[in-house]
This record gives structure tokens, sequence and C-alpha cells, in this order.
């Protein structure tokens, strides 16, 4: 029988696992799971020896099947008096995050599951998975997911996701950008580790400033992104991980990173 916990938090080497654990919901979201997903990411943050972090869900069936809709309405949100969301205060938190986050998909994921999905910086999907916007169908439209995945692809992919409400395959989901690997059932997890591997072996300074950098100059026009880009790389290559680095591959061995 599955933990009763919506949100099972596991260290795993230099990764902390936050996983989904309602697969009798198809791991929908509700109050509980955004509150879980947020103080693991927290954790992971604050935690200078956590390299990265990997979202999941429970079980092969379902990634995230979105919001959970035997909530009814309030599942979109019934705080009138404040000017923000459960979720959006998610996304802003893991926006700003100073390490990579992974997605682990390992079934549906639909709607807000789509929405987590594209808060990540890097996605890895078994082969059997699918992914969509269907809430034009139950009389709503994923306007706060659109912020996330947005940027990820192109207005056309993104205006079908959201009026038809059909769902893709993985593999179609990578074509048009929205993951990054795809793989059989069996290999996600091997696929997963790998990834993690590579992320760790990189400066932990670099990816905190570099996370930073694309943040900001997504909402810069040309000149101010390039300005901006300039001072940045001067900057990195005055910290402590730029000078180990080069000294590193001068010397031929292996970087001893700062946490």
């Amino acid at each position: 029988m599955a933990d009763e916990k919506p949100i099972l938090i596991e260290r795993r080497g230099d990764a902390l696992w936050i996983t989904i654990n309602r697969p009798e919901r198809r791991n929908a979201i509700n109050n509980d799971v955004i509150e879980g997903i947020a103080a693991g990411m927290r954790a992971a943050n604050e935690d200078a020896s956590v390299r990265c972090v990997v979202l999941t869900g429970t079980g092969e069936k379902a990634f995230c099947a979105g919001g959970d809709l035997q909530q009814g309405t309030s599942v979109f949100g019934d705080q009138f008096d404040e000017p923000t969301t459960d979720f959006g205060r998610l996304a802003r938190y893991v926006r700003t995050m100073g390490i990579p986050t992974v997605a682990r998909i390992n079934g549906a994921c639909v709607a807000g599951g789509t929405g987590l999905m594209s808060l990540c910086d890097l996605v890895v999907a078994a082969d059997h998975a699918r992914f969509g916007l269907p809430e034009a169908r139950v009389g709503v439209f994923p306007h706060q997911v659109q912020v996330y995945f947005r940027h990820l692809i192109l207005p056309r992919h993104a205006a079908e996701l959201m009026f038809t409400g059909e769902l893709i395959s993985a593999e179609r989901a990578r074509e048009i950008g929205l993951i990054n690997y795809v793989v059989p059932s069996a290999e996600l997890d091997a696929k997963v580790e790998w990834l993690v591997g590579v992320l760790k072996g990189n400066s932990p300074v670099a990816m905190r400033r570099g996370k930073a950098a694309i943040a900001a100059m997504q909402a810069m026009h040309f000149e101010q992104a390039l300005a901006f880009a300039e001072s940045q790389i001067m900057l990195t290559a005055q910290t402590s991980d730029a000078h180990e680095g080069l000294a590193a591959f001068n010397e031929k061995r292996k970087p001893r990173w700062t946490e």
C-alpha cells in the first residue's frame, strides 16, 4: 500500500527527489501537493550539498493529471483576498532557485502537470507518456500554465495544445521542444541518473549565476540582453569556481568545486 503522504522527499546521492504520491488520483494537484513540493524545493535550495532536484510522480500511469477536480472550482484558487495563488508562488520560487531541476515524466502529464513540468529546467520522459492541456473541455482555460511553457515552444504549437485539448505523444512533445529526452520506460531511471551525474560535474557557482541570468534575460530585448550578458561573463570569470575550473583544465585533472 502506498504511503499516505501526498509528497515523498528522498535524498539520492547529490539529488533531492520530490515525488507526487497520489496514484489513486493520478497524482492530481491539491493544496497539500503544492505545499509539499514547495517545501521540498526550499529544502533543496537551502542545502549546498544538493546539486539538483528531480520532480516525478508515483507509479507508471501519471506524472500529474493536473488539478484535482474533485475539489470543484476551488482547485483553481479561492483566496480572493490574495493577489497571487499557491501555484503561482511555487512557480516564482522555482524560477529563482540556484540549482537545476529535472522533471522525470513517468506517465500522463496534463493540465497543471504540464505547468509543473514546465517549471523544471530539463525533462526526461518515458515513451508511453502523454502531454496535453484539456482545460477547455471542462469549461476553464490554462491561463496560468501557459505562462510557464510559452517560452518553450512556438505559439502555433501552444495554441494547438490549448485550443484542441488533444493529448500528444512523448515523441511529439520532444519534436516541438516541450521536453528533452524520450526513453523506454525501463530506461527512465537510468537516463535520469545519467543526467544528474552530468549536472553534478558542473560548477555550482556557474549554474547559480547562469540560472539567474537566464531568468533575467527572458524579459529583455536584444540590446539589453547583450549588455547584461557582457557584464555577466566578466563577473563569472572572476569567481572561485572559474579559477578552479581553468586550473583543473590546465593541470589535466577534475575540478574541485566549492559548495
